[in-house]
C-alpha cells in the first residue's frame, strides 16, 4: 500500500495505564510487517516499545533497534535484544536520535513519556527549520496527545510557529489510520512537486 520502506516509532518503554496503548502498538507492528515496512525504534523490549516490536516480529517483519549503551539494562537485556534482526548500540542519545532520523522515511508518535515527547518535538523542530519533509503522524489514542496539539495550535495562533507549512503533524485517532495518513501526505507532496524525501542532517 505505502511507498515508504521504514517507519520510526517514538513511544514509551512503560505500558501506560490504558490497555489500548499496548494493543494498538502491537497492531501497528503487525501492519508494518504486512506491508514490508521496517520498524526503526529505540530498541527497548518492554512497555509500548516491546509491544510494537513484538507485532513486527510476530508478523515476520524487520526491526532495527537503536539504543544507547547506558539504557540497555533499563529498557531491555542483551539476551532480549538478540531477537531483533538489526541492533545498533550508540554511545549517547544524540547519536541514537540522529540514526533513527536517517534510517526512517516517516515518523509516528505513540503514547509515551518525556523522552517520547522530546523526540517528537525535535523531529517537528527539524521540519520547521527545513531540514526534512518526512511525514510525522501523532497517534492520538483516546485523546492522549490532545494537550500537545492544543499547545501547538496556541503557539501557531500566537505567531511563534513561523513556518507552519513545514510543521504539519498528522493527528489520527485510530492506529489503523497511521499508514494511510502517511501515504496521503506523500501523495500531497508529490502533487505539490516536492514528493522526494530530503535529508540534510
Amino acid at each position: 500500500m505505502t511507498t515508504i520502506r521504514s517507519l520510526c516509532v517514538y513511544c514509551g518503554s512503560s505500558t501506560g495505564r490504558d490497555p489500548e496503548y499496548l494493543s494498538a502498538a502491537r497492531r501497528l507492528g503487525l501492519a508494518l510487517a504486512e506491508h514490508d515496512i521496517r520498524l526503526v525504534y529505540g530498541g527497548g523490549t518492554r512497555g509500548i516499545m516491546g509491544a510494537v516490536s513484538d507485532g513486527v516480529i510476530e508478523g515476520g517483519g524487520l526491526v532495527t533497534g537503536i539504543i544507547p549503551r547506558f539504557l540497555i539494562d533499563m529498557e531491555a537485556t542483551e539476551s532480549e535484544l538478540k531477537r531483533l534482526d538489526e541492533l545498533i548500540v550508540t554511545e549517547d542519545m544524540h547519536e541514537r536520535k540522529h540514526l533513527m532520523f536517517r534510517r526512517s522515511d516517516a515518523f509516528v508518535a505513540l503514547p509515551g513519556g518525556i523522552g517520547t515527547l522530546e523526540e517528537l518535538i525535535e523531529i517537528l523542530t527539524w521540519g520547521q527549520l527545513g531540514r526534512h519533509r518526512k511525514p510525522i503522524v501523532i497517534a492520538n489514542l483516546n485523546g492522549f496527545w490532545d494537550p500537545l496539539t492544543s499547545l501547538l495550535d496556541h503557539m501557531d495562533a500566537e505567531g511563534f510557529i513561523h513556518r507552519s507549512q513545514h510543521v504539519r503533524p498528522l493527528p489520527v485517532t485510530d492506529i489503523d489510520e497511521v499508514l494511510p495518513a502517511i501515504e496521503g501526505a506523500l501523495g500531497e507532496m508529490a502533487l505539490e512537486g516536492r514528493g522526494e524525501i530530503i535529508e540534510k542532517l
